[in-house]
């Protein structure tokens, strides 16, 4: 028998008090890249006020972040899948602290730019070595690991946007930068050291379950590329993917542009300004949002999950289109949104590794996980068309109506299709898994 906290040798099954501990390590490690992407529309007015650079060319240094922390998750992906994730999450952890530094010293567009590529490559390193991990000690939880795990940067900034904007209006977002950097930087670097991989036989077999079937076969990351349900898979986390992203980088100057930023709202006995209040309850329910969806869908299905969620969303910016500008339904709304929003980091992480394996778990979902870095070009196109309409009505019915084609899509070809891919893939396993003569192969 295994100790609660010991990792066992391999082929023996450790405890479930061992595997809770690692997903734990792995959610502190997302608190504390959180503020990476979260925070950012903290900084933005105060740079803009500084330097008087167009707002959407400010932006395109968030969405260089966000590329570099979703395009490169493949390659660490693959580093963690052959060497354990204990030096990636090291090494993310240092650049995290190093890009944002660079973003506290910077006095030039091109040095933000900087400043963000490598924060962005940190925080890919850190998030894609987090979630991995989860889905390859829980494939009997899937949904739920994944979702508790992505919940850590989802919700983690909420413990910090109260300070993050005092230590700007007071000491200037210079120090914000470097002071916040070089914490979360420490913190991680320390939780890498107690971070582990499974070994072979230390998971529970993979679980049967109608709503979830999951495949019997590990597909290598050049075969998922080639498999066309991938690239459905894929589209669609672009198309929802862009308009949480959207809000998430414009909050503040969409409540700005609005003219209710500063205005404050009572609810259930607090009282914050519009800004303030919004940001903390979106961290809160962006975080829960995604191990609650990750647990419905172990239990109705990812695609049932997927069709109600993202429906959820499309309505929710239709709403926010509507009534936004008053502030109370701003507040409410935009909380609703990225409730609907948060849970794509649980849902398609567990749906990728469904249908293609757990073995190369960390890469293939990895690739998925560029989908993000896709969406953020959109980003910069939003403001864009916002300067150029004036307003953000145009924004928010395009963001809604992609969520709708999302929803349709999950229910009606994403649902019976990777049926028919995993079933294809158990019928090749036998014959897949042997070598030579029938003998199975390592």
């Amino acid at each position: 028998m295994t100790s609660a906290l010991g990792a066992g040798e391999p082929g023996q099954r450790v405890s479930d008090a061992y595997r809770w501990t690692q997903l734990v390590i792995g959610v502190v490690c997302m608190v504390m890249i959180a503020n990476l992407q979260y925070g950012w529309t903290f900084f933005v007015p105060d740079i803009q006020a500084k330097f008087g650079w167009d707002r959407a060319a400010i932006q395109w240094a968030f969405t260089l972040f966000v590329l570099f922390e979703t395009w490169l998750v493949p390659v660490e992906g693959w580093f963690v899948d052959k060497y354990g994730p204990l030096v990636v999450v090291a090494f993310g952890g240092v650049l995290c602290g190093v890009g944002w530094v660079i973003n506290g010293y910077a006095t030039s567009l091109t040095g933000f730019y900087i400043g963000q590529v490598i924060a962005g490559v940190g925080a890919g390193a850190v998030y894609g070595t987090c979630v991995g991990n989860a889905l390859k000690w829980f494939p009997d939880k899937r949904g739920l690991a994944a979702g508790i795990t992505a919940a850590g940067f989802g919700a983690g900034a909420a413990l910090t946007v109260a300070p993050i904007q005092s230590m700007i209006a007071n000491s200037g977002y210079q120090a914000a930068f470097i002071w916040f950097g070089i914490g979360q930087a420490v913190v991680i670097c320390v939780m890498s050291t107690l971070l582990r991989g499974p070994k072979a036989g230390q998971t529970p077999k993979v679980a049967v379950n109608a709503a979830n079937i999951q495949s019997r076969r590990d597909y290598r990351p050049g075969e998922v590329a080639r498999q066309p349900i991938f690239w459905l898979m894929y589209f669609m986390f672009v198309i929802v993917g862009a308009g949480g992203l959207m809000i998430t980088a414009n909050l503040k100057p969409i409540a700005a542009d609005l003219h209710i930023d500063k205005i404050p709202v009572t609810l259930v006995g607090l009282t914050m300004t519009v800004v303030t209040f919004s940001a903390t309850i979106d961290r809160v329910l962006n975080g829960l949002t995604r191990p609650f969806f990750g647990w419905i869908s172990d239990k109705i299905g990812r695609e049932n999950t997927m069709f109600v969620a993202f429906a959820m969303e499309g309505v929710g910016i239709y709403m926010l289109y509507l009534w936004g500008h008053d502030p109370v339904w701003f507040v409410l709304l935009s909380g609703f949104v990225f409730f609907a929003w948060g849970e794509i980091y649980s849902l398609f992480p567990a749906t990728c590794t469904d249908t293609f394996g757990s073995k190369f778990a960390a890469t293939n979902a990895g690739m998925l996980y560029t989908a993000k870095g896709t969406a953020a070009l959109l980003v910069p196109l939003a403001n864009y068309l916002q300067q150029a309409q004036g307003v953000w009505d145009g924004v928010f019915l395009i963001a809604a109506g992609a969520n709708i084609l999302a929803s349709l899509l999950a229910i009606t070809v994403l649902k019976p299709w990777r049926r028919s891919v995993v079933a294809n893939a158990r019928a090749e396993a036998p014959v897949a898994a042997s070598g030579p003569h029938g003998v199975p192969a390592e």
